[in-house]
């Protein structure tokens, strides 16, 4: 587990935010409106782990934020696509504030959140995707974020596999491989483009093949166009679940865009932005500050 700041001293009136990913739990402790104690452990999230391990995750997290004097935590976790989902959650977490008040919402609200949106879309396109919305009376919608073996397009483990599906097809052309095969093949340590296949079965995970999407902006920045391809693919796909959501509650923006690729590749960015701009949205941002301080945000304003 990660940590910064020294944990905190007990004191009243504390509340804690989390954002449980697919890989990973950021925990908040805040006081008087300003953080104290930041600590990193493993996911929490029960569709990715198991619940023991769920637990041992959160009681990691909970041991280096504290718990004396929390009367309040906001818990935004993927995952959360049911209320039976978010009451499980929310049992574990009181487990260690059995007195607090804990809220659940799905981790794409703390994006909102964190973007300082009342209203509006937030995306994350990260090793998953999904968009989520909110209107101004609070009538909700999302669209994908049905995990990798149904979805996530657009996502980095969906450009890593796409990557792996390029450098195959070019085998079965009979073409030598391409600066992408090449450095993909490099990158995960076969000299061969056919043992990509038991490499990609292998267990390696969905964080891996995330990672390699890397490669895939490496060669695409450098303008390689099967890579470039992939990549405006990508974006249209993530453009696409965000229209999705406006469409659906009729809001034409904010949209605000967390995840790793959403806020650190220039080029899906800039291919982002132009989508969603041809689809008449607007007021465009991208996250400058990690997704759980969104919590900050929601205790200002009240969380439903």
């Amino acid at each position: 587990m990660q940590q910064s700041h020294n944990s905190a001293e007990p004191a009243e009136n504390a509340a804690i935010g989390l954002d449980i990913g697919g890989t990973k739990t950021h925990g908040i402790r805040l006081q008087g409106g300003e953080a104290v104690a930041e600590a990193v452990s493993g996911s929490a999230n029960v569709q990715n782990v198991s619940r023991e391990q769920a637990r041992h995750n959160l009681a990691e997290i909970f041991a280096a934020l504290g718990t004396s004097g929390v009367n309040r935590v906001i818990a935004g976790s993927g995952g959360v696509d049911t209320p039976e989902d978010a009451a499980a959650l929310r049992e574990l977490i009181l487990e260690h504030v059995p007195s607090a008040e804990v809220t659940v919402v799905h981790d794409t609200r703390l994006i909102l959140a964190a973007g300082e949106a009342p209203a509006g879309i937030g995306l994350i396109a990260g090793t998953g995707s999904v968009a989520w919305g909110m209107d101004s009376d609070g009538r909700q919608a999302r669209s994908g974020g049905w995990g990798y073996l149904l979805g996530d397009e657009g996502s980095a483990y969906w450009i890593g596999r796409e990557a792996v599906r390029h450098a195959l097809r070019l085998h079965d052309l009979g073409q030598e491989p391409d600066r992408l095969s090449a450095e993909l093949m490099l990158a995960v340590g076969v000299s061969e483009p056919q043992q990509l296949i038991a490499r990609f079965h292998a267990d390696t995970g969905r964080r891996y093949w995330a990672s390699m999407a890397r490669v895939v902006f490496e060669a695409a920045q450098e303008g390689h166009a099967p890579s470039r391809s992939i990549v405006a693919t990508a974006a249209r796909d993530l453009a696409g679940l965000v229209g999705d959501v406006a469409a659906q509650l009729q809001v034409r923006g904010p949209v605000v865009i967390g995840g790793g690729i959403g806020i650190h590749q220039p080029l899906l960015q800039e291919l982002l932005e132009a989508g969603l701009s041809a689809r008449g949205l607007g007021d465009i941002r991208f996250l400058t500050q990690d997704p759980v301080f969104g919590v900050r945000y929601l205790l200002e304003g009240g969380a439903a």
